[in-house]
């Protein structure tokens, strides 16, 4: 839930919200570098805090300020106001939460079952992310008139004013929640001591390196699938009830894709994984850059779009179990995963204003051609990458 106000609004409910707010793509993708740059800024502090404190209490304080955020985007804040918003939530959501989750769940999944520790953690994120969104899409249409394409600006507003709200809540509840389940005695976690050496060590392990430019090619295809509501009504001719709901119901797929995934890392090692949900990137995103929205066509493309959810959901639920294939101590797990969040997250800043201006410069289905041949360009960067440190954990 912590990231579902500043991400999953614009992402099911995407040209609502650019209409409601009076954004272009270019603007939104602006806002959202602003929340790249001060996660980027809090990755690396938060790995440091995340071996030393407990996971419960910054979690839990995490979700809770985050939640709060979302009282202040109901009051529709100018765009200067939503510049300060998404910095805001880059540091509620990343300084105190991010490297205490990774860490929680390596810790977690012990030395066989780090596989099945992260697909059932992003796996369960996924199931209360498509949760939580089919219950927003149900307050949306609920609150819209029946013909969707008669709504007023007015009733538009009204609309998304609600799902601000019920996010909020599910956000803050989700903080209480924490609070109360997580052990309160999670001293095991908090075992690593912050020194020069330990600094120093991480930055010379070439395989952080290698993991960080994963998680970054990864991350992008992550932040690609913001798109396709957008693609859905310009391209696939949905409305906005039909696209947000389709966008949605799609997000059920990460559960059965993370859990899966992790399942077989255990089983045939998450490198191997992550080389083939990339290669299957490859494919779709190639062919989604020619083929056209006609009668014929559109089951295929249906088909690409699906696989390309499958292939996402599978590396984010199993990119941070490479951490115990490449031996990375677990003494400073918090610092090496602030290392690779702070490269592998990077998207954040720059990937939402050059998809916004690539999409504004070529309206329609050309600009949305360009946008996966972008992806289609990261994706072999990422199978070239994936290949390079299977070879090098092989010779060490």
């Amino acid at each position: 839930m912590v990231f579902s106000l500043p991400f999953h609004i614009p992402r099911f409910f995407r040209p609502t919200f650019l209409d409601v707010f009076n954004l272009t793509n270019t603007s939104l993708g602006d806002i959202f570098a602003v929340y790249g740059i001060t996660a980027m800024l809090t990755y690396f502090p938060g790995g440091f805090i995340a071996d030393y404190f407990s996971a419960r209490i910054l979690l839990a304080f995490s979700l809770i300020s985050t939640a709060l955020g979302g009282l202040y985007l109901a009051q529709f804040p100018s765009q200067q106001g939503l510049l300060f918003l998404f910095a805001y939530w880059g540091v509620t959501s990343i300084l105190l939460f991010w490297a205490a989750l990774i860490r929680a769940t390596r810790e977690w999944g012990g030395k066989l079952t780090q596989g099945r520790a992260f697909g059932l953690l992003d796996g369960g994120r996924g199931l209360v992310a498509a949760g939580a969104a089919s219950i927003a899409v149900l307050v949306f249409s609920t609150t819209l008139p029946i013909d969707v394409d008669s709504a007023t600006h007015i009733q538009r507003k009204q609309a998304i004013v609600y799902v601000i709200y019920t996010y909020s809540i599910l956000t803050f509840f989700g903080g209480v929640l924490v609070y109360w389940i997580l052990p309160r005695n999670d001293s095991a976690l908090i075992t690593s001591k912050l020194t020069i050496e330990n600094i120093k060590n991480v930055l010379h392990l070439n395989v952080v390196w290698y993991q960080a430019i994963i998680v970054f090619c990864a991350y992008c295809g992550y932040k690609g699938l913001d798109n396709y509501a957008l693609y859905a009504v310009d391209v696939l001719n949905m409305n906005e009830v039909e696209s947000a709901r389709f966008t949605s119901i799609a997000a059920y797929l990460r559960p059965v894709a993370a859990v899966a995934a992790g399942l077989l890392a255990d089983k045939y090692l998450a490198n191997n994984i992550v080389k083939y949900s990339f290669l299957l990137l490859i494919i779709c995103y190639s062919l989604l850059i020619f083929i056209g929205p006609t009668t014929s066509m559109i089951n295929i493309i249906f088909a690409n779009l699906i696989i390309t959810y499958i292939a996402v959901f599978a590396l984010r639920g199993v990119y941070f179990a490479l951490l115990e294939e490449s031996k990375v101590s677990k003494e400073v797990t918090g610092i090496a995963v602030g290392l690779i969040s702070v490269i592998g997250f990077l998207p954040d800043i720059f990937f939402y204003p050059i998809a916004g201006r690539l999409l504004d410069a070529a309206p329609g289905v050309q600009g949305h051609q360009y946008f996966f041949a972008l992806l289609a360009i990261i994706s072999i960067v990422g199978i070239t990458i994936t290949i390079t440190l299977l070879r090098y954990i092989k010779r060490v």
